[in-house]
């Protein structure tokens, strides 16, 4: 049985990730680490807390004796690391936090994996593998050409993308120096369900449902690739697997597409779904957020043609599937929003 540590579990991409595990896997176990910060919410894995192949424990990754012992306690072979804080305005307004998450966080991991799959021969065990998670952001911005390569210099320019790219090149020196068993995903922006409302699409639709004005930066035609968050679980799930060890592998979704119209696409639906007031009017162009990236656009032929991914979902069906369950699940919103999620985790774990 495949025994994986999965950080950040309890956050957008991570959740979905441990939902698609525990349903494809029946011989896996997966130990949830996460801080439980603002955007960590238990209630996103509900339906799995009483599994026998899934344990939660609250832990900062920085935390080398807690993590240590996480390891010995379950005989760990396997690290997906999606921890992280990554919400660029954020980062603008406390670096540092982003640097001992991100960075810190990383080689902490990083360092506890080396120790415990050593083969005590300068080697390493059968079967481990340390996979981070990364971002496009780590390479910058593109002109209206082109995409993002493996291969493509890395140029972040925010706070979170430097702090990301560190890791990155962390994770790279410990294949260079010493062979250990990884591999790096960058992922282009996802969406789907569980996302915390301070990313642009469920902010959009929260705001939506309530009437708030629309804040878009700038002219709001920068342009995003968008990958639906269950194409990117499977992508992961064949790095782990399947790739091949020291790679690095590019997620995209082949969706590209400018902010405005990902809020028009939002308020189009809702318009015609649930709540015919909302209109662009609601629409407010903001001043633009500081080194604010153009376009990212990824190339994701090296992982179709090394392990035969493509993304499943064009985006749109997947941004209809996305708002239709925001719409659905109004309380899981309104929990967010408001704290409540904190109160059901001092329910249901305080004490175990």
């Amino acid at each position: 049985m495949k025994r994986v540590i999965v950080t950040g579990g309890a956050g957008f991409i991570g959740s979905n990730f441990i939902l698609y595990e525990l349903k494809k896997d029946p011989e896996i176990f997966i130990v949830n680490v996460d801080k439980l910060t603002y955007a960590g919410n238990l209630e996103n894995l509900k339906e799995v807390e009483n599994d026998p192949r899934y344990v939660f424990r609250q832990m900062d990754i920085c935390d080398a004796e807690g993590v240590s012992a996480l390891f010995d306690e379950f005989d760990i072979d396997t690290v997906i690391n999606f921890a992280a804080e990554s919400h660029v305005d954020r980062s603008i307004s406390d670096p540092m936090v982003f640097i001992r998450t991100n960075v810190l966080g990383t080689a902490t991991l990083l360092n506890i994996a080396r120790d415990k799959w050593s083969d005590g021969n300068g080697g390493f065990r059968e079967g481990v593998k340390f996979l981070q998670v990364s971002t496009d952001e780590v390479y910058g911005s593109l002109g209206p050409e082109g995409f993002f390569r493996e291969d493509t210099p890395l140029d972040p320019h925010s706070p979170y993308s430097a702090s990301k790219a560190s890791a990155d090149l962390i994770v790279k020196s410990y294949y260079d120096t010493f062979r250990m068993p990884v591999n790096i995903t960058r992922c282009s922006n996802n969406y789907g369900p569980y996302q915390f409302p301070e990313k642009l699409i469920p902010l959009m639709i929260n705001n939506c449902l309530n009437h708030r004005e629309l804040p878009v930066y700038g002219d709001g035609l920068q342009i995003r690739d968008w990958l639906y968050v269950e194409d990117h679980c499977k992508a992961i799930d064949l790095v782990v697997r399947e790739g091949e060890v020291g790679q690095v592998y590019n997620i995209g979704g082949h969706n590209e597409r400018t902010n405005l119209f990902i809020v028009n696409s939002v308020i189009s639906y809702i318009h015609d779904n649930q709540d015919e007031t909302v209109d662009e009017s609601l629409i407010r162009h903001v001043t633009d957020r500081k080194g604010h990236d153009r376009r990212y656009g990824i190339d994701p032929q090296k992982i179709h043609d090394a392990l035969g991914w493509e993304p499943e979902t064009m985006f749109e069906n997947g941004i209809r599937k996305t708002i239709r369950w925001y719409l659905d699940n109004g309380e899981w919103i309104d929990g967010v929003v408001s704290g409540a999620y904190q109160k059901y985790y001092d329910e249901m774990y305080r004490g175990r």
